[in-house]
C-alpha cells in the first residue's frame, strides 16, 4: 500500500532545498508525493512590503496572507488525503492550520533544520504537530518534552546522491574548471563569523559564493557572481572543482571565528557526497557521523591555515579522505534515509499507520490494449501494478506538462464522477 506524503515548503529560506530532497527521497522510499509550492506565493508576500503602510498594518497583511495560504495547504489536503503532512521549517502553517489537520486526522511532522538557540519560533509552535524532528541533542530534545512535545526524534541533515555527486569528463568542463576551480572555495552566506576567519586567507588562491558578503572591501576581490545566490547545481560544481572546500558553520558574532557547535550543516554531507575534500569545524555531534579519516577538520584559525598548508600540498591524501567520505554518506547519510527513519518512527508510534483506503478497482471487462496502456502509464508514474483508480488520479494531478490522450481520459473520469456523486 502506498504511502501518501504532502511536503509542504517554506516561502523562501534555507529549507527551500531541502523540502524538494526530501519530496524526492520520499518517492524512492515508495511513497506517493506531492508538494505544496509555497514559493510560488513568495511575490505576492513581498509585495506587501512595497504598500508603505505603517508596521502595524503590514504585520496584519502579512499574517492575513499567510493565512490564505494556509487555507490553500488545508485545500491540497483535501484533495490528496495524506497520510502524513511534512513541513519544512518555516513552511508557511499557522497554529490554526494545524489545530484543522489534527482535528481532521490528518498527521503531521515538522524537520526543524535550524539552531533552535537562534530560532525560537519552534517554542509555540513545536506542541501543534504530532512528530518533531530535529539537528540538536540535548538539551533542544530534553526541552521539546518538557513543552510536552512526545515524539520527537534527532534527524541529521544529509545529502541526495543523484544530485550530490562526483562530476568527471563533459559533466564538469574546462571551462567550468576555470570558472568554478580554485585552490581553497567557499559556498554560503557571510555571517559575521566568516567574514572575520576568511580575512585572514587572502593569501590563498580563495574563491566565495553565496549571498549576504556585499560592502566587505577585505574580501571583495574574492567573491564571484556578485554575491548571487548559487545554485544546488552550481553548488555542485564548485564542490567538484575546489581542491579544499572550506565549511565553516554560521556563527551571529565575529568572536568567536570557530564557533565549536553541535549540529551539522547540510554542506558537510553534500561536499562529501560529491566525493570532495572538505576542511570542517569540529562539531560536538560531527564524530558519530563521520570518522576522523572520513573527512578533515579543524578547531581553530591557526589550525586551519596549518591545514590548508599541509593538504594543498597532499592530493593524494585528499582524494583518500573524500573517497572514504562518500562511502559513509551513501552508506549512512542520504535524505533516502532519513526520510525511511522517519517514516518508520511514524509508523511506530501510530496504530495501523498509514490507514486502508477503500479500493476503487477498474474493473473487471478492460480491452487488452487498454490494460496495456493502463499497466505503461502506472509504470511512468512509479506506481505498483495494483494501483487503483485513485492513486493513479493523485499521482497524475501532481505532475506537469502536456496530458496524454488516456490521462485526460482518466481525468475527464474522475471529474464525472465527482459532479455524478454530487448529483
Amino acid at each position: 500500500m502506498l504511502t501518501r506524503v504532502l511536503v509542504v515548503l517554506p516561502l523562501y529560506g534555507g529549507s527551500l532545498p531541502v523540502g524538494r530532497y526530501c519530496a524526492a527521497a520520499l518517492r524512492d522510499n515508495g511513497c506517493l508525493v506531492e508538494v505544496f509550492e509555497a514559493p510560488a506565493f513568495f511575490g505576492s508576500f513581498e509585495a506587501l512590503k512595497g504598500l508603505q503602510v505603517r508596521r502595524e498594518r503590514l504585520d496584519y497583511l502579512e499574517n492575513s496572507y499567510l493565512a490564505l495560504v494556509g487555507e490553500a495547504v488545508l485545500a491540497q489536503v483535501e484533495r490528496f488525503a495524506p497520510d502524513l503532512v511534512l513541513a519544512m521549517a518555516q513552511a508557511p502553517l499557522s497554529r490554526k492550520t494545524l489545530a484543522r489537520l489534527k482535528h481532521d486526522g490528518v498527521p503531521t511532522a515538522m524537520w526543524f533544520v535550524e539552531d533552535y538557540r537562534l530560532f525560537v519560533y519552534w517554542r509555540s509552535f513545536a506542541t501543534c504537530y504530532d512528530f518533531f524532528a530535529v539537528i540538536q541533542r540535548e538539551p533542544f530534545l530534553r526541552e521539546l518534552a518538557d513543552l510536552g512535545v512526545r515524539n520527537a526524534l534527532y534527524l541529521p541533515l544529509a545529502a541526495l546522491p543523484e544530485l550530490h555527486r562526483p562530476l568527471e569528463g563533459e559533466a564538469l568542463s574546462a571551462a567550468d574548471r576555470q570558472r568554478f576551480g580554485a585552490d581553497v572555495s567557499f559556498m554560503g552566506a557571510g555571517y559575521p563569523n566568516r567574514r572575520r576567519a576568511f580575512r585572514e586567507l587572502t593569501g590563498y588562491d580563495f574563491k566565495i559564493w553565496g549571498t549576504e558578503w556585499d560592502d566587505d572591501a577585505f574580501l571583495e576581490a574574492h567573491l564571484r557572481m556578485k554575491g548571487e545566490r548559487i545554485s544546488p547545481e552550481d553548488a555542485v560544481r564548485i564542490f567538484n572543482a575546489a581542491k579544499i572546500n572550506l565549511n565553516l558553520h554560521s556563527g551571529i558574532k565575529a568572536e568567536p571565528a570557530v564557533t565549536r557547535g553541535d549540529f551539522i550543516n547540510p554542506r558537510t554531507f553534500e561536499i562529501a557526497c560529491c566525493g570532495a575534500f572538505q576542511l570542517v569545524d569540529e562539531r560536538t555531534l560531527l564524530p558519530e557521523l563521520f570518522a576522523e579519516d572520513e573527512i578533515g577538520s579543524f578547531s581553530t584559525l591557526e589550525d586551519l591555515k596549518n591545514k590548508l598548508d599541509y593538504y594543498l600540498q597532499r592530493p593524494e591524501e585528499r582524494e583518500a579522505i573524500a573517497e572514504r567520505g562518500r562511502a559513509r554518506v551513501l552508506k549512512e547519510h542520504t535524505y533516502q534515509a532519513r526520510m525511511k527513519t522517519l517514516l518508520d518512527f511514524v509508523a511506530g508510534r501510530l496504530p495501523d499507520w498509514p490507514a486502508m483506503r477503500p479500493y476503487t478497482g477498474w474493473g473487471e471487462d478492460l480491452e487488452p490494449e487498454l490494460c496495456t496502456r493502463l499497466e505503461a502509464l502506472m509504470e511512468t508514474l512509479q506506481l505498483p501494478a495494483g494501483a487503483d483508480f485513485e492513486t493513479v488520479i493523485a499521482a497524475l494531478r501532481g505532475r506537469s506538462g502536456k496530458l496524454s490522450s488516456l490521462e485526460s481520459a482518466l481525468l475527464f473520469l474522475d471529474e464525472w464522477k465527482k459532479q455524478y456523486a454530487k448529483a
